[in-house]
């Protein structure tokens, strides 16, 4: 029997990226998300790979509704294996300008969503003692931008909500590996439908990554445990500055304001928060001549721990090597033999 895999947001982007490259690797998928017609082109494309494809229709904000997807799931696929917690949505507007349902909304699909796959994919897998969870998050939620305030606070609750309960498998000794993977800017649909109250077209600035490297990343994550995974080098430099130097990096993301605009004016966007936009989109957004085709640039955790593991030692030996320095009995003066 295949290997399960979930997918919420399946559809387009990042989501349907991941869920081709499970069904590449010989893995059932199962792809949760709202549109009608996008699922059926999914669930038809998946099933080219030769395993078997489920496609639910659900709002992954609604709790019943998702763990109405994941006893389907296991019903009609087997043991869920890997559950990709992917979907989201944004408003771009300064904060001040959001209204307090929208931030409601975008909490509810950015940030609850994911707690209620989590919890979905837990009543099983915790009971098997197997199992990945992955969140795919943000480099936003490291290091916060203007324009995307309920998005931004969205991720960085995401980071809280699975570091607790990674606590508590750890202290039960559950054997269900629990993964956040921090993606850069990528050319996904994404940027085509999101409620946009600026007057300006949104834009991704550079460096812009393919959403197969992000997919590439999120699998490893599945096959190979790591706590963190940091997607471009964009990620991991925002990651580096929020560490280093906090205040220098607000007045960097400051400069992010106008990099999110383009110069083309639009009308009031209300996007896909509430409904999804019709339509069939792909994986791919519009920013194809700017991306970055590589399929290899991610960290993990592990990879960052061996590099601060490797500087703490050398710093350990300098400090022991000044100590035995220190205590050694000095040799006194040699008489002056040139008078």
């Amino acid at each position: 029997m295949a290997r399960v895999a979930v997918v919420t947001g399946g559809t387009a982007g990042i989501g349907l990226a991941t869920a081709h490259r499970f069904a590449a690797g010989g893995w059932s998928v199962a792809v949760v998300a709202r549109d009608p017609g996008r699922l059926a082109a999914a669930e038809r494309a998946l099933a080219a790979y030769g395993q078997p494809v489920l496609a639910i229709a659900a709002d992954v904000a609604d709790p019943q509704a998702v763990d109405a997807a994941a006893a389907r799931i296991e019903t009609e696929l087997g043991p869920i294996r890997a559950w990709v917690n992917n979907a989201m949505s944004t408003v771009v507007n300064p904060a001040d300008q959001i209204t307090p349902d929208e931030y409601r909304r975008v909490t509810e699909t950015t940030y609850l969503s994911q707690v209620y796959g989590t919890l979905a994919a837990l009543r099983y897998m915790k009971r098997r003692n197997r199992g990945a969870i992955i969140q795919v998050s943000s480099g936003l939620a490291i290091r916060a931008a203007p324009l995307q305030a309920p998005y931004c606070a969205a991720k960085f609750a995401v980071s809280g909500f699975t570091d607790a309960l990674r606590c508590e498998l750890l202290h039960d000794k559950v054997a269900v590996s629990l993964s956040v993977v921090y993606l850069p800017a990528v050319n996904t649909p994404q940027f085509n439908w999101a409620r946009n109250r600026t007057g300006h077209r949104q834009y991704a600035p550079d460096p812009v990554f393919d959403p197969r490297l992000c997919a590439e990343a999120i699998v490893y994550a599945v096959e190979h445990p790591r706590r963190e995974v940091w997607v471009g080098r964009s990620s991991m430099m925002m990651a580096a500055a929020q560490a280093l130097a906090p205040a220098l990096a607000d007045r960097k993301a400051a400069s992010m304001w106008s990099a999110q605009l383009s110069d083309t004016t639009i009308p009031d966007m209300d996007g896909n928060l509430y409904d999804p936009v019709p339509g069939q989109v792909g994986i791919d957004g519009r920013f194809t001549d700017r991306m970055k085709t590589t399929r290899g640039e991610f960290v993990t955790s592990r990879t960052r721990d061996l590099a601060v593991g490797g500087l703490a030692g050398l710093a350990l030996l300098g400090l022991a090597a000044a100590a035995v320095a220190a205590t050694r009995p000095r040799r006194a003066a040699l008489p002056d033999r040139t008078r």
